[in-house]
């Protein structure tokens, strides 16, 4: 009995572990490799990478209407305006008071560990024309056509829309009403095809990884070893120390427990498919697993997947950090305090997919080095990718976290003991 709970519980994730594991193996074993005038003679594993490249499309195209219908249900299912205000408020103050302490924790390890003892000789690439702050607030928050609006590459844009569909629900009729039943419904079926979908992750991380491996694994070890193993070390260390802090103030002593007993299922989602909009369906299922208040997660998790990104705001410290070595600057004053709110804002606003589109290394790139841009930028794009696994991973699984602590605010300090003592009632009612 024992063993066939231990299965269920954890053969999934098992598997997922052996996935990648086997995948990094292959990707090792063989790697791309390529000529001195740098054309590829072979490919090596990277022709795994559709493998992994499917099960990233599937969640991806199933993700754009899972959030449209899960906030905008949430919010108009509400039974209180004032609640979802405070919910909404809680969750990006929540965000940036995160993202502004991981940020300014790996500024001081940045300062014990250097992550560049030397300078590099590297060519110049073409770099475009930079978009101006006005622009990309504007970009960040709307679209120019509705039909723009449902892409994944309009993350944002779509939860503003899903915002303002759930209040205009819940102003007409709410739960109650055809289209607050509908949208509840609809929110329903796509966590059910979301469940079908993840039955074919191990295969997905599989090839992905052995891609990942094939094509990075020459630079994991060359001169950007120092900035990652710092960078992968930290990461691994902010989830075991900030996290369980985040959880037991957010839940008290018992939510450190309950939170590390869910929290490795997103984190590996995360770490294995490099998106946090990906790991937005294990978040959903660990959170209510955890007995977080429902519309708590319909509202955070999706906001978190491109708004919460405490991963992204220590890479950025990272990237500014290492370029500022390689042009022998001094990484102090108000430099460094401008770094980490410009890593802050900047890692708050990046989408939930792999890279980050390359947004944030723009922005650091043209407020730091506008006259090494052709420089920095790629250096900076090289790093974002080499340290995605781990910044999606502490980003993703943060979501989770966090979702305690706005849950504390909207429901008070002891919600999670009262949802554990209800769990035994309500099996003895039964």
């Amino acid at each position: 009995m024992v063993k066939k709970n231990f299965l269920k519980n954890y053969g999934f994730i098992i598997a997922m572990l052996v996935a990648i594991i086997a995948g990094c193996i292959v990707g090792w074993i063989f790697p791309v490799v390529k000529a001195e005038d740098g054309s590829v003679i072979s490919s090596g594993a990277t022709v795994l990478e559709p493998f992994g490249k499917v099960f990233v499309n599937l969640m991806f195209c199933v993700v754009v209407p899972m959030v449209f219908f899960s906030i905008s249900s949430a919010i108009g299912n509400m039974q209180s305006p004032k609640r979802a205000g405070k919910i909404l408020g809680t969750t990006i103050a929540t965000f940036f008071v995160t993202g502004f302490i991981a940020a300014l924790l790996f500024y001081f390890v940045m300062l014990i560990i250097p992550p560049v003892t030397h300078t590099y000789n590297l060519t110049e690439g073409e770099v475009g024309d930079t978009i101006s702050i006005p622009q990309m607030i504007i970009n960040f928050f709307t679209v120019e056509d509705f039909s723009a609006l449902f892409s994944r590459k309009a993350m944002l844009p779509l939860i503003v829309a899903s915002v303002f569909t759930g209040f205009g629900i819940q102003g007409c009729g709410g739960s109650e009403s055809i289209v607050g039943k509908f949208f509840s419904n609809m929110t329903e079926v796509i966590m059910r095809i979301v469940k079908i979908i993840t039955y074919y992750a191990p295969i997905g991380f599989f090839g992905f990884f052995a891609s990942l491996v094939a094509t990075y694994g020459p630079d994991l070890i060359g001169d950007y070893s120092r900035a990652l193993i710092t960078y992968y070390v930290f990461c691994f260390v902010y989830m075991f120390v900030a996290f369980p802090l985040y959880a037991w103030f957010g839940g008290g002593q018992k939510g450190i427990s309950v939170m590390f007993k869910h929290l490795f299922r997103p984190a590996v989602t995360a770490f294995g498919t490099c998106s946090s909009v990906a790991t937005i369906p294990t978040n959903m299922d660990v959170a209510e697993e955890s007995g977080v208040p429902k519309d708590v997660t319909d509202i955070v998790l999706p906001m978190g997947a491109t708004m919460h990104m405490d991963g992204s705001a220590m890479s950025a410290i990272l990237k500014v950090a290492f370029l500022f070595g390689i042009f022998g600057m001094d990484f102090n004053g108000t430099r460094a305090i401008l770094a980490i709110i410009i890593g802050v804002f900047s890692s708050v606003a990046m989408s939930g997919i792999p890279g980050g589109g390359g947004v944030g290394e723009l922005v650091l790139v043209t407020m730091f080095f506008p006259d090494q841009m052709a420089i920095a930028y790629p250096i900076a794009l090289a790093l974002g990718n080499l340290i995605d696994p781990p910044a999606t991973m502490v980003n993703a699984a943060g979501d989770y976290v966090v979702s305690f602590i706005v849950a504390r605010f909207t429901d008070g300090k002891d919600w999670l003991l009262k949802k554990t003592e209800d769990k035994p009632m309500n099996k003895k009612v039964s």
